[in-house]
């Protein structure tokens, strides 16, 4: 009898516990907006900017070779001032297309 009562004790447990945590988790997720990391929305684009013009100066920088450039400097690799700013360029536009969902738009 004893076992019988610990093992639907285990097994409540085993049942309630992560449908607490899921529970936790989707009422994080439904917050929104909230001061404790929401979704903060989409930033704006410096002026005279648009999705488009910033995705096509991405599209050059990409037929110029630049992928290269910026995969040598996240890993550390040391480039010549040239390929530096293009690199730090098409990180700049890329944060900016991104942070502005140009890419869900």
């Amino acid at each position: 009898m004893q076992m019988v009562m610990w093992s639907t004790r285990a097994n409540w447990r085993a049942q309630i516990v992560p449908t607490v945590v899921i529970a936790g988790i989707l009422a994080g997720c439904a917050g929104g907006g909230s001061s404790t990391g929401g979704d903060p929305g989409a930033k704006q684009l410096p002026p005279g900017s648009s999705c488009q013009s910033v995705k096509a100066e991405l599209d050059r920088l990409v037929g110029s070779g630049v992928q290269s450039s910026v995969e040598a400097q996240t890993a550390g690799r040391k480039l010549a001032p040239a390929q530096k700013a293009q690199a730090d360029r098409y990180n700049q536009l890329l944060e900016q297309y991104l942070g502005a969902r140009c890419h869900v738009a």
